[in-house]
């Protein structure tokens, strides 16, 4: 078990080594000056005034150094724990700009991730066994899974947004309000984050539906289940062993579509003008703000990694045939 934890260690660091090697370089091929901007932004109309001012921002970001030299500072202050300063939000920390924005990224992505594998598998195993539901609600699930998270925020913003108005289709909590722990601070914050929930809930419904309901069908039909009713097993039984190695794929695919998840969550930040890691992509990318760019794509990378490594956890735990492959390698 030691050595295959060991590999999948390696695995995870070499591929966090090169994420965020290649999220250091995307703000950097990315046009435009970030210190010509805040020059800009700060209005300033003597012209050695604003070359001061371009010279001073340079410095305190490092910009006037080589490309390597950058880069070997920005690992030095990566293990320190320094993500920078942020260009757009100047001169706020980026760990204290993405500290406030993970809240809500996180509460749009759990509940939705855990709550569509485990209602969508329930449901597809349902639908395996009734054809009524089968021919009836499933094929709602095709059509669900086979639409983008975007289009769907944006029909279910019109729908029940700016048609019916029973939801507010834009930001985190109301702008009268200010964050606090009232009821009704909170009420508020779960009105607005129902859009955002259903459209990203929805979508992964329908996939983990589908292919439970393939698999059930699958392991029904194999040999051992033919055996044990041959024997005379009940049918509960048979269904119980069904679902239980039919589950282990849906546990790969959750690993595999983990990034395409995190993806449509920061998407449909966007379409909701929530306030979590997707607006701040966007905010970072408008003012060519690197550092809150690098820093935001580091936590989604380092998030996503991390869930696929408990989910590797999982894997040995409810697969059996993977211990016994480990217990023989150790042997």
């Amino acid at each position: 078990m030691r050595r295959y934890f060991g590999r999948k260690l390696l695995i995870y660091g070499l591929t966090f080594f090169v994420a965020v090697t290649v999220n250091w370089l995307i703000p950097r091929f990315m046009p435009g000056d970030p210190v010509a901007s805040m020059v800009a932004r700060a209005n300033v109309t003597q012209p050695a005034a604003a070359e001061a001012m371009r010279v001073y921002y340079s410095n305190l970001f490092g910009f006037d150094q080589p490309l390597i030299t950058q880069y070997l500072n920005f690992w030095a202050a990566l293990f320190r724990g320094d993500f920078g300063i942020s260009i757009w939000l100047f001169p706020s920390p980026v760990s204290s700009v993405i500290t406030t924005a993970v809240p809500y990224t996180l509460a749009l992505i759990v509940p939705s991730v855990l709550l569509s594998w485990v209602v969508g598998n329930r449901f597809g195993a349902y639908a395996a066994r009734r054809k009524l539901l089968d021919n009836t609600v499933l094929p709602v699930g095709y059509v669900l899974t086979a639409m983008p998270y975007m289009w769907l925020a944006v029909l279910l913003a019109w729908a029940f947004g700016v048609i019916a108005g029973l939801f507010p289709v834009a930001g985190g909590y109301s702008f009268s309000m200010r964050p606090n722990w009232s009821w009704a601070f909170l009420l508020d914050l779960l009105h607005h984050w129902t859009l955002p929930f259903l459209s990203l809930f929805l979508v992964a419904l329908g996939g983990w539906a589908i292919g439970m309901r393939n698999m059930i069908i699958y392991e029904l039909e194999s040999d051992y289940s033919n055996y044990l009713a041959a024997l005379g097993a009940p049918a509960r039984l048979i269904r119980r062993y069904a679902f239980r190695n039919a589950v282990l794929p849906q546990i790969t695919g959750l690993a595999l579509q983990l990034g395409v998840i995190v993806a449509g969550a920061l998407v449909t930040e966007i379409v909701f003008a929530y306030p979590g890691l997707g607006s701040l992509i966007l905010n970072a990318i408008k003012n060519k703000d690197f550092f809150l760019l690098q820093g935001t794509f580091l936590f989604i990378v380092l998030g996503v990694l991390i869930a696929n490594f408990i989910i590797d956890i999982v894997y040995v735990v409810v697969d059996p045939r993977t211990r016994a492959g480990m217990a023989g390698a150790q042997a």
